[in-house]
């Protein structure tokens, strides 16, 4: 007997604001209703996992009683929900049962030590309370629905990275006991550490899921859900006129990602793009809008959009001359990994050397060690621009226009050349509005007022 495939899936994410009221969830049920086949990765109704980030924050602080609140607060939450979405009384009760077992587990941690390993079980409830709805809708419904807790299969290594050779032979084995279904629902964001512990792929990690599903079943696509038509080419935040981008090859979607362009996560582009699965975003409130499509295409002689990333200290380390340049380089860059700083941008010299990081975590131990080195000079409240598309070094002018656009703009530090799809343009905070509509307006000829 052949072993069945599942190319011709489609993999669909919806955001917590997709399913963040009853009427949601309804949407939603009707999109994921058809015939195609079809996994579905849910995340916690909006605002749901931000609470239980607080709940958790006061267990840690010993304030038990003002968790207990937030916990009573949630549980009415979820209970109003239920009493709007189903019309049986017999799916409500069990919802409700299976609501109030829940936030029954969260409130005896008031009595118990809570630390990180208690936090990341509170955590997980959101997701999978909302995938017990969902089904629960559909089955209403009539819909034939099958859940596969993500904690079955989602695992990550010791690095905190998932594994994608288990996830793929764990999934594979759970779709292969249900050979007559064709729609599933699974929890975004949760999954189990190489010590088998409830864990999650951080905030965002839904996005991550879904990519991680699409390349371990070679789906047909990916679809990202969100409350936007696609990715704009701007921030539309503090941009006007800001328009979507209809398609991004992967590596310009990873850089916008990365560098602050919300609607994705930044890990969740790489397990698709290895596997060359195109990803879909998509507009939950906009279902027939086309949205943006990610793909090994590349739009040749084309820019696409600018993010923003703010929160960015930039360190400058003059050399004290007591090394070579390679060996200065070198420790200062150990100096990073010591101190666990990842590096957004860099720019160097035979004897200095300027970087952007976001984490200030261990800075003052990072100071520390880099003075051994030479003079080291911080600049805080900065912004890193993002501008993404076609930049292959043999394209000549682009440079050049996005630096006329920026002429009024200070600009501490300039990264091009590493990527053929990203310029990046570190500048102060206060200036990144003016910044980014001078961009939109010189480079994608909007207004951007």
């Amino acid at each position: 007997m052949n072993k069945k495939t599942y190319s011709d899936y489609v993999v669909m994410k919806f955001g917590g604001t997709s399913v963040g009221s009853p009427e949601r969830i309804k949407e939603v049920a009707g999109l994921i209703s058809g015939s195609e086949p079809k996994i579905v990765v849910l995340s916690a109704m909006s605002g749901v996992t931000n609470t239980l980030v607080e709940i958790s924050r006061l267990y840690a602080e010993g304030n038990a009683r003002g968790a207990l609140a937030l916990v009573a607060g949630l549980e009415e939450k979820y209970y109003k929900a239920i009493d709007e979405l189903y019309s049986k009384e017999a799916t409500k009760e069990g919802l409700k049962d299976f609501v109030l077992h829940r936030m029954n587990f969260i409130r005896k941690f008031q009595e118990e030590l809570f630390t990180d390993f208690e936090e990341k079980q509170v955590l997980s409830l959101g997701e999978i309370i909302s995938v017990r709805m969902m089904a629960a809708y559909l089955n209403e419904s009539g819909k034939s629905v099958t859940a596969l807790p993500a904690l079955d299969f989602v695992v990550t290594d010791k690095y905190g990275e998932p594994n994608l050779k288990i996830i793929r032979e764990r999934l594979s084995d759970l779709l292969a006991t249900y050979p007559d279904q064709t729609l599933f629902l699974t929890e975004g964001y949760i999954c189990k550490n190489a010590y088998a512990e409830i864990d999650n792929l951080k905030r965002g990690g839904s996005d991550y899921t879904a990519t991680i599903i699409g390349a371990c079943i070679d789906a047909k696509e990916i679809q990202i859900w969100t409350d936007i038509d696609g990715l704009h080419n701007n921030d539309p935040r503090v941009v006007e006129h800001t328009s979507p981008v209809r398609e991004l090859h992967f590596s310009e979607a990873a850089e916008l990602a990365y560098f602050g362009a919300k609607i994705l996560h930044p890990s969740c582009i790489l397990p698709a793009q290895m596997a060359n699965i195109p990803i879909r975003l998509l507009n939950t409130f906009e279902p027939s809008a086309p949205g943006t499509l990610i793909s090994n295409r590349i739009d040749e002689g084309c820019l696409k959009a600018v993010a923003i990333k703010d929160g960015i200290t930039v360190l400058r380390i003059n050399s004290n001359r007591r090394f070579t340049a390679r060996a200065f380089l070198r420790r200062v860059f150990e100096a990073f990994e010591k101190f666990q700083t990842p590096i957004d941008i860099v720019s160097t010299s035979e004897v200095a050397v300027s970087v952007g990081i976001d984490s200030t975590h261990r800075l003052e131990e990072l100071l520390i060690e880099l003075r051994n080195y030479g003079e080291v000079s911080p600049d805080n409240d900065m912004s890193v621009i993002c501008i993404a598309g076609d930049l292959n070094w043999k394209n000549a002018g682009f440079e050049g226009a996005i630096l006329q656009a920026l002429e009024d703009i200070p600009i501490r530090m300039i990264s091009y050349g590493g990527s053929n799809h990203n310029v990046s343009v570190v500048i102060r905070t206060e200036d990144k509005v003016r910044a980014l509509r001078l961009l939109s307006k010189h480079l994608f000829g909007e207004a951007g007022q």
